[in-house]
């Protein structure tokens, strides 16, 4: 095996959520490093060129606007002095120019404008989901699917309208402003300084009084946002569910109680908005004004002419149509950071260490410790280690039924283990495990003992709370996700099935599966009559989140997924549910039936889906009859691991299971009832 010590992932990438300047220097730019925004933006990696050339158009949009007020005042007051047509021609032609040229400027600012905030939100969405995928696994896991939704979704587009909305916006109107100011002040200095004077009123105040309402309103607004997009999507994805619980109502009592609370919001920051917008109006007014005022006794003295004075009035009208957009710029400003603070800290919580972690090791360093004991350590010899025949919590413990996996072959390793989600108490305690290609485990307990748990734990996805976990003989934490990911294959119940072939839902799991690989797969699920039903076969077409299939079908679609994936160690969860007994107990005995003289699939390689030896799997299920397949049986029970052997040994040896095993027989197959001492 290889030792190679290269590092999966891209060498120039920097680590996910980590501010892209590894020391910031001055007060400027260590304040720009701790601003979620800017960080954000920096996600975006938009073209400076691109910027550059949109921000030239928008000018000159808005600069053939100001001139063609400028000319047309010039151009009415001089014809009104009847000179000879010809002089009049330039300044005609110039406003026709002018006038075509505005809209043509803006078409174009707008194509420039946009491709540059939209290529840049498809950059940061590639880059959010890339980060997620390689950090912390259970960074997303305390978020509801609907705040991920909007963070993913809206609050991504906040932050890319920031450069069409916000950044351009003042851009312009910076440029502009100050191009009129000095155009203003060649005919006439007076004017000049009142009109810029006016600007900044419109231009700076106004939009720092629409700031300031916007910071009181804005978190309010995308916390009743987020909460309006998770609820409704609960609503509308668990209808059924909802329905049978009774809790059809209290959902919809809280996403009213969001809509009145984003209600609430808006109309709190409406009235310093509206005083913005109202002194950008009083600001082009006393511009006018101020230009009456200043030009009039400059005329009368002889400074300028009639026609400068038209001009010196009329421009600034046209002027402060910068000025104007510029009060929804700042809230837009703010609105994006706040949609920026929310994507930053999805981010950066999946770029924190999990409690015990360590820095990610590489795709080296694993096959290295793969060649040694699977539950050696770096500062531990393989002689110190426990072994996979070591008694664990005072239970007997079989060894590992037939043939030892070779060295280099993958090993899940628990010793002691305890899971728990972050801030709760742990609910199972002192768990040992080894899970290797060949061999097979199922766990079994009661409802909320904490299966679900211990498998989201295995999978990396919850930090163990106490105890070993080892992938290959290094702790889970500390292997690079891309080396967990091709080692474990985790089906869960409620994994996502997307909106297209039964083939390319496959597909996610490994993209070069075949036709042949998916028919497969889907048989091994328990799904060939299904197929045989399909009008396309694996090409046809799922409804969204496979709404039109059964939940058994969605099940076993899932567990197909995961068989046709080449990691050699597999985890799934309650395959069997919503499924009859008799398709539940032939689909769980065939997950951990284990041909013994089969050899394991390399690492990386496609495992064959019709052959259990070359995968270790692990099954969480309420099923017990199917169990006499499984190499080892895991109870748990009162957040420990109760009793463990084979399936004939605890029908033995531990009066629960077999009460439960009694009570699944006794209804007819459909479930099994657990003692409750």
């Amino acid at each position: 095996m290889s030792t190679a010590t290269t590092d999966p992932r891209p060498a120039a990438e920097p680590a996910a959520g980590a501010p892209e300047d590894a020391t910031p220097r001055g007060p400027l730019a260590r304040r720009l490093a701790a601003d979620p925004l800017w960080r954000a933006v920096r996600l975006l990696d938009v073209d400076p060129r691109r910027v550059g050339l949109a921000v030239v158009l928008g000018v000159a949009a808005l600069g053939s606007a100001v001139a063609l007020a400028a000319v047309s005042a010039w151009l009415i007051t001089r014809a009104a002095q009847m000179p000879p047509v010809l002089e009049l021609s330039v300044a005609t032609v110039a406003v026709r120019a002018f006038g075509i040229g505005r809209g043509l400027f803006r078409y174009l600012e707008r194509l420039v404008s946009h491709d540059v905030a939209l290529r840049g939100m498809a950059r940061l969405r590639t880059t959010l989901y890339e980060r997620l995928a390689a950090g912390r696994p259970g960074a997303t896991l305390g978020l509801r699917r609907g705040d991920l939704l909007a963070r993913v979704g809206a609050d991504v587009d906040a932050v890319g309208d920031v450069v069409v909305r916000g950044l351009l916006p003042a851009a312009v109107a910076a440029v502009l402003g100050l191009g009129t100011v000095v155009a203003m002040g060649l005919f006439l200095p007076a004017a000049g300084l009142t009109l810029a004077v006016c600007l900044v009123l419109a231009g700076v105040v106004a939009p720092w009084l629409a700031q300031r309402a916007a910071r009181a309103t804005e978190q309010r607004a995308a916390d009743a946002r987020a909460e309006m997009a998770a609820t409704s999507l609960g609503l509308l994805e668990d209808a059924g569910p909802l329905a049978v619980q009774g809790r059809t109502g209290t959902e919809l009592d809280r996403l009213r109680a969001a809509d009145a609370d984003l209600a609430r919001a808006t109309d709190r920051g409406a009235g310093p908005a509206a005083l913005a917008a109202g002194l950008g109006n009083l600001a082009v007014g006393i511009a006018v004004l101020a230009a009456l005022l200043v030009g009039v006794p400059a005329l009368a003295a002889g400074h300028i002419a009639e026609v400068d004075l038209a001009v010196i009035v009329l421009t600034p009208l046209a002027a402060f149509e910068a000025t104007s957009v510029l009060p929804a710029a700042a809230i837009q400003l703010h609105r994006s950071r706040v949609a920026a603070a929310r994507l930053m800290a999805v981010l950066d919580d999946a770029a924190t260490p999990d409690e015990g972690a360590g820095t990610a090791v590489s795709v080296g360093a694993v096959a290295r410790a793969a060649e040694t004991p699977a539950t050696a350590t770096p500062d531990r010899p393989a002689s110190e280690a426990p072994t996979a025949d070591a008694p664990a919590a005072g239970l007997p413990r079989p060894a590992l039924a037939g043939p030892t996996a070779p060295p280099a072959s993958p090993r899940l390793t628990a010793r002691g283990l305890a899971v728990g989600w972050p801030g709760r108490a742990p609910v199972v305690t002192g768990l040992d495990l080894d899970l290797a290609p060949g061999r097979s485990v199922a766990v079994v307990g009661p409802s909320g003992v904490g299966k679900t748990t211990l498998l989201l734990t295995l999978a990396g996805f919850l930090p163990p709370r106490a105890g070993e976990l080892l992938l290959d003989g290094i702790p889970l934490a500390e292997v690079a996700p891309t080396v967990r990911l091709a080692r474990l294959a985790l089906t869960t119940e409620d994994a996502h099935v997307f909106e297209t072939t039964v083939l390319e839902n496959l597909r996610v799991a490994r993209g070069d599966a075949t036709p042949e690989d998916a028919r497969a797969a889907l048989a091994r699920a328990g799904l060939g009559d299904w197929l045989a039903g399909l009008p396309d076969g694996v090409d046809t077409a799922l409804g969204p989140d496979a709404r039109s299939v059964s939940g058994g079908e969605r099940r076993r679609l899932l567990l197909a997924r995961s068989l046709l994936a080449t990691a050699p160690l597999l985890l799934v969860d309650e395959p069997a549910e919503h499924l009859d007994p008799t398709t539940a107990d032939r689909l769980v005995g065939d997950l951990l039936v284990a041909p013994r003289d089969a050899a394991p699939s390399p690492v990386g390689a496609p495992a064959p889906v019709d052959d259990a030896a070359a995968r270790g799997v692990l099954v969480v299920t309420h099923r017990l009859a199917p169990l006499d397949a499984a190499d080892e049986v895991l109870v748990l029970r009162e957040g420990r691991v109760a009793a463990r052997g084979t399936h004939a040994h605890l029908l033995a040896t531990d009066a629960q299971y077999g009460e439960a095993h009694a009570s699944e027989q006794d209804e007819g197959g459909t479930t099994s009832t657990w003692p409750t001492s």
